[in-house]
């Protein structure tokens, strides 16, 4: 396939907080586009507050996929995400649209825009239901330290809670001999589409404090509210309620932890998850890098990056 062939794909990445949203609707409405959530947990139904899911005003008349389709029990795997999107991309340019994909779920992403193989990943389903076991066992932080000891990286990319990436990290290496960071790399060395990769960035003293500022909104607008209905509903060990957000708030429904704690560690958590974002699309992405720190240079932000996006993509720009 030629690059001349490649459908058209904007990408807006960066870590929680940056300010992708606003960003995204701005150029959605340039480059008469449809948003695609690139974000693993807005896919979840009744879990918009912590996930700071857009809101249809927020939305302002631009359509929006992948948001809303499943429900807090059921699983969400990388391979379906990328089936979706890929899906997503192709429906929005048969309607004469721009497909831009928004968000900050790195490896979801890259999924999409490298060649990856899924069906051909190893798997050892007795060495998983060992690992499965020895979670029940001895606890998620148990886990991931084992995933430190042979994969450095992946568990610097992969939260402690999120199990199944880590059972699914420790399994390749089982497999292969290979890391994940390894195995994945000699899978991803052409792009599928004709991309402008866009990455927000931002000064890191003022993003934590704009995601302590997130959290004490988060709160007000009801979070507690929601996690509740979740914990009340029997929402229990399954993938959706370890998102930052829902797990530090159960450890307090649960008794393990004050609530004053429990949003400290919501705090801390989602200021080093934006850490690992960071780091994540530096290293494994060739990205357009953006500063977002002032806020009076938004306009002039939008400006260079429509510029940069119209050239790119040889694209027309609705100012």
């Amino acid at each position: 396939m030629t690059r001349m062939e490649k459908e058209k794909l904007i990408v807006v990445i960066g870590p929680t907080a940056v300010g992708k949203t606003n960003t995204s609707i701005s150029l959605a409405k340039r480059f008469d586009g449809e948003v695609i959530s690139g974000d693993s947990m807005q896919i979840y139904k009744k879990m918009d507050i912590g996930t700071a899911k857009i809101t249809t005003d927020e939305m302002d008349g631009v359509p929006h996929h992948l948001i809303d389709i499943k429900n807090p029990e059921e699983p969400f795997s990388v391979a379906e995400f990328q089936k979706l999107v890929r899906k997503k991309i192709s429906e929005i340019h048969s309607r004469g649209k721009t497909p831009l994909i928004v968000g900050g779920t790195g490896l979801y992403i890259q999924s999409v825009l490298y060649d990856y193989q899924f069906t051909e990943t190893p798997g050892d389903e007795h060495f998983r239901a060992e690992l499965e076991a020895e979670l029940e066992k001895y606890g998620s932080e148990w886990l991931h330290r084992k995933l430190v000891k042979v994969d450095p990286d992946s568990a610097g990319n992969i939260h402690p809670n999120n199990t199944r990436r880590v059972i699914r990290a420790l399994e390749i290496f089982h497999c292969t001999g290979k890391t994940m960071s390894e195995y994945q790399s000699s899978q991803t060395h052409e792009l599928q589409y004709d991309v402008a990769l866009i990455g927000l960035t931002m000064d890191r003293e003022k993003l934590y404090k704009r995601i302590n500022l997130r959290v004490d909104l988060m709160i007000e607008q009801g979070l507690l509210e929601e996690v509740k209905a979740l914990y009340d509903g029997g929402v229990r060990n399954v993938q959706s309620v370890q998102a930052i957000g829902y797990k530090e708030l159960y450890d307090y429904f649960d008794g393990i932890v004050s609530l004053e704690t429990a949003i400290e560690n919501l705090k801390q958590n989602s200021r080093r998850y934006a850490k690992r974002q960071l780091t994540w699309f530096r290293n494994k992405m060739e990205v357009a890098w953006y500063d977002m720190t002032e806020e009076s240079l938004h306009s002039k932000n939008i400006e260079d990056i429509s510029e940069f996006i119209a050239g790119k993509l040889q694209l027309k720009s609705n100012k």
